[in-house]
């Protein structure tokens, strides 16, 4: 039997391949370097295709906002878009279109990214038009008074006119008191409407400098030729000093919080946040690969703990889920969701219960090896198979290097994940899943606030 065969079976078994994961996520070859203006680049070989994805991030988001100046990060993206000194407002989208390329953009918390997807030869049209707007903007105040209309409904119809995700915004306020994570990415609908073009121009001039930046292109090149075209598209854009920015650290024991909300919902759910540490703030990376794993644990598809006790064991929810975000430039949130089974009359409280009897017992009892070793197997799996797509390597990439971690960790991570033992699970529940780090969001129907 082969390895592929004898891993298949071994699934099959709800056993693990390791080494077969192992051997499925072999480094590729992986070059860095930096600019003379500061910009570094990444360059990641993968020549399966002729392919070749070029991604721009600059360290700036929400995060980085204040109060009365939300949603610039989001606003100055639509922007970057509406032309610079080589390209009218559209042309450079209408460019790419015409070579095939594919485009688009994306703003977070943490950062603002750009990129394209396109033949390998035709990189060079994608650093020549990035360049350009990273040392060009135009910025024409017709074009911004039509954008912001344009945000403004993008609000509407994503956050304000979805009662879940109108919840989560309200949650999100409250799980982080103390940190720039409260704020949501396209950010409040009052600083929209008195947003002004000069703030953005401000914006523009403070973050995006090739210093603030990282270049990242995966695909079938040769790291001297995108060094080459690097330094001659970017290299002549000059540095800058950015403003001063320190990781968004959050009150490691903020206290319970609890927020009532009402939206347009015909079921009630629930919202826990417990405030954790990522792996660019933890003194304890260990404990990042080990709340990683009891999501899993807890959500991990069918077998998984939450779906076969309390959906199909104990009936008492309709739905629930758990996440958590290890790569985040500064501290995190260790998230569980669930929806009563109203069917079974069930209420909130009891789907409370019944997560904290998940928790406790995760602080209790270690998990068994063979669930562990399941899980693990499960999550690595996602990774490397995920990391197929030459986007979603440099995606990860990116991310990295702009949250203040290294690249480095795409190839690294796996052993990490491996390392992490029943009883690093059972001290990162009994550290982090407490009421003095707990935020709690009931929503509720509308019609209940009556």
């Amino acid at each position: 039997m082969n390895a592929l065969a004898r891993c298949a079976a071994g699934l099959l078994l709800s056993t693990i391949c390791l080494p077969f994961a192992a051997s499925a996520a072999d480094p590729q070859p992986t070059t860095e370097f930096t600019l003379n203006n500061g910009l570094k680049v990444v360059v990641r070989e993968d020549h399966r295709a002729p392919v070749v994805v070029s991604q721009v991030w600059y360290k700036v988001g929400s995060s980085y906002e204040t109060p009365g100046q939300t949603g610039l990060s989001h606003a100055l993206e639509h922007m970057m878009f509406k032309g610079s000194s080589k390209a009218g407002p559209g042309e450079a989208s209408l460019i790419l279109r015409d070579l095939g390329a594919e485009e688009n953009a994306f703003t977070s918390d943490d950062y603002t990214a750009y990129y394209q997807v396109l033949a390998r030869d035709r990189l060079a049209v994608a650093f020549e038009l990035e360049a350009d707007r990273m040392a060009t903007l135009r910025l024409p105040p017709e074009e911004f008074a039509r954008e912001i209309e344009v945000i403004k409904e993008e609000r509407r119809l994503r956050t304000d006119d979805k009662p879940n995700a109108k919840a989560y915004e309200r949650f999100k306020a409250i799980a982080y008191p103390a940190s720039g994570y409260h704020t949501p990415t396209i950010g409040w609908m009052a600083d929209l409407e008195r947003m002004k073009v000069e703030e953005l121009r401000h914006w523009y001039e403070s973050w995006y400098v090739p210093n603030n930046a990282t270049l990242v292109v995966v695909g079938d090149v040769k790291p001297d030729e995108v060094k080459a075209l690097a330094e001659r598209f970017f290299g002549p854009v000059p540095r800058r000093d950015v403003p001063p920015s320190k990781k968004p650290l959050e009150l490691a024991e903020p206290g319970l919080r609890q927020i009532t909300v009402h939206v347009a919902t015909q079921m009630p759910s629930l919202m826990y946040g417990f405030n954790v540490p990522s792996l660019a703030t933890a003194t304890d990376p260990q404990s990042v690969n080990a709340l990683r794993l009891i999501s899993a644990l807890l959500d991990g598809g069918y077998s998984a703990r939450i779906p076969t006790r309390l959906e199909r064991g104990e009936e008492l929810v309709t739905g629930a889920a758990s996440d958590y975000d290890a790569y985040t430039r500064g501290d995190s949130l260790f998230t569980v969701s669930a929806t009563p089974n109203q069917q079974k009359k069930k209420t909130l409280a009891d789907a409370e219960a019944g997560i904290w009897r998940l928790l406790d017992e995760l602080k209790t009892k270690p998990p068994a090896k063979e669930e562990l070793e399941r899980v693990r197997a499960q999550v690595i799996a996602g990774l490397v198979y995920e990391r197929d797509s030459i986007t979603s390597q440099a995606s990860t990439i990116g991310e990295l290097e702009t949250v203040g971690l290294s690249w480095k960790l795409i190839d690294e991570e796996l052993a990490g994940l491996q390392s992490v033992t029943p009883e690093d699970i059972q001290k990162a529940a009994r550290t982090y899943f407490t009421r003095e780090r707990l935020a709690v969001a009931h929503v509720l129907p509308e019609e209940k606030a009556q």
